[in-house]
């Protein structure tokens, strides 16, 4: 019988009433890890030495689960997936990792992400291709790729991630399960590696909303080690997660969600706007008002370019301690200079060193007005249509990304390109720090796709409140990941 399947209210019953053993659950979860790493390569690191913790009254106490590899862990290999850090070992731990050893939660992985969370796809990582526990011809997105294909297949019931643009919430989408980033800020970024430290957002992926609620109680606060944290003790995510319908109003933008914005459209993007308009409806059934929105259909697709110069510009500054020198494999050179240049040529994939040669130059001083501070510009108008939207409606509700997963041989091929703004839009929540979540609504060929939720700052409960109502109407919660052969 398994038992990580199980939520966690289900399992820390059972530990309480002495009917499991965090032992018991620890060598489950070890062993389904190693099976899946055979199937999926989720893993950088199993860690198989991974104690048991004594069973308290916290929730989380005694129960595994997997960390993404960019948050340090004291004395556990973590690499951000990338041949420049492959031997690293921190001598610290990340707050947030340190608040749930607290809590008695049991780390038992460090899971594959796109390098140094630098692509959507889970294919850049240095230990290969995650694959998709649904139809292992397709990816899992990212950059939480490892965390996402873990949760989906049952390893254990939670797993943190980080998100950038749509990190934790596009691969919820695709591997069936919920992604929830909460308000900028609500989770300490200390001992995380930043990549757009202005974009950056930690969260966890789930199968169900309660389990987001309960390990984010966990690991919010403010903290003296990261200046952009906030106080969030007067907002309690689980204790007041409750069905809420009455006088609730979303919107959604008809530039997106339209299937006449896409004259090319194929059958998955099709059926997975049928798929979203039907729960539209279901939301109406449910007594919660739905409108249609109009956004410029310009500013709408300055989104994603304006998205790729912030974080390139970001990410460069960042990585710039990435030198060899300090730690991480030296570069093989008679001086320091061309030890650094081998070190960074050889250790960073290509994609990564494009975003860094994009990020330099938009920084230089005769393109910063031409594109840094016009991608900033943007941002802000952006994020204040936004805010406006947030004065009269809870929350936007939005279908994530243009289907369900793509095909691992088909990431590198042309697509249309009228759907880059749907495909990539939800990165509008990290422009505005905005609470998102994402929640499975279903199947399109067999395959999962989501609906996200984004509300306005400091408002996570409502956000939590909103999904947790339609993830009970919807009825895809708790869904453990069942390999498709050809989509039948």
């Amino acid at each position: 019988m398994s038992n990580m399947n199980k939520t966690i209210k289900e399992l820390h019953e059972l530990l309480k009433n002495g009917e499991i053993t965090s032992e018991e659950l620890v060598k489950e979860s070890l062993e389904k890890a190693h099976q899946l790493q055979e199937e999926c390569n989720a893993f950088v690191t199993i860690i198989d030495d991974a104690n048991p913790e004594k069973v308290t009254d916290n929730l989380l106490s005694g129960i595994p689960y997997g960390i993404k590899d960019n948050y340090s862990t004291k004395g556990i290999l973590t690499t951000g997936s990338s041949n420049t850090l492959k031997d690293y070992i921190p001598y610290f731990n990340a707050t947030a990792i340190e608040k749930l050893n607290k809590a008695g939660a049991v780390k038992v992985t460090k899971t594959v992400m796109d390098e140094f969370g630098m692509g959507g796809t889970g294919t850049t990582g240095h230990t290969g291709i995650v694959l998709n526990p649904w139809d292992k011809t397709r990816i899992c997105a990212g950059s939480s790729a490892g965390s996402a294909c873990a949760v989906a297949a049952g390893v254990f019931p939670y797993a943190l991630g980080t998100d950038t643009g749509d990190s934790i919430r596009k691969p919820a989408a695709y591997c069936g399960i919920v992604g929830y980033k909460p308000t900028y800020g609500m989770i300490s970024r200390y001992g995380v590696f930043p990549f757009a430290s202005s974009l950056d957002h930690l969260g966890v992926l789930a199968r169900n909303v309660e389990d987001c609620a309960i390990v984010v109680d966990e690991m919010k606060g403010i903290d003296e080690k990261d200046m952009t944290s906030w106080d969030s003790k007067n907002i309690n995510l689980f204790a007041n997660l409750k069905e809420e319908t009455e006088g609730k109003k979303l919107c959604y933008i008809k530039e997106l969600c339209d299937i006449s914005s896409y004259p090319n459209a194929d059958e998955e993007l099709r059926l997975h706007l049928e798929n979203f308009h039907k729960t539209i409806q279901k939301c109406r059934n449910l007594g919660i008002e739905v409108e249609e929105v109009s956004v410029d259909r310009k500013l709408l697709n300055a989104l994603f370019s304006s998205y790729i110069v912030i974080y390139s510009a970001e990410a460069s500054s960042n990585m710039s301690n990435l030198t060899g020198i300090i730690f991480g494999p030296r570069g093989n050179a008679d001086n320091y200079i061309d030890m650094i240049k081998d070190h960074r040529t050889n250790g960073f994939s290509t994609l990564i060193k494009r975003r860094f040669i994009i990020g330099s130059y938009v920084l230089q001083k005769e393109n910063m007005e031409r594109y840094f501070k016009n991608a900033q510009r943007i941002r802000r108008l952006a994020v204040d249509i936004w805010k406006d939207l947030y004065k009269k409606y809870d929350a936007v509700i939005s279908p994530v990304g243009i289907g369900p997963a793509k095909k691992i041989e088909d990431i590198n091929k042309s697509h249309d390109t009228n759907t880059v703004t749907l495909d990539e839009y939800l990165c509008i929540a990290n422009f505005g720090g905005f609470p998102s979540i994402t929640i499975p609504n279903g199947f399109v060929n067999n395959l999962p796709v989501g609906v996200n939720i984004t509300g306005n700052c400091f408002d996570d409960s409502n956000v939590l409140n909103i999904a947790y109502t339609l993830e009970n109407a919807l009825g895809y919660k708790n869904q453990i990941a069942k390999e498709v052969k050809n989509n039948e």
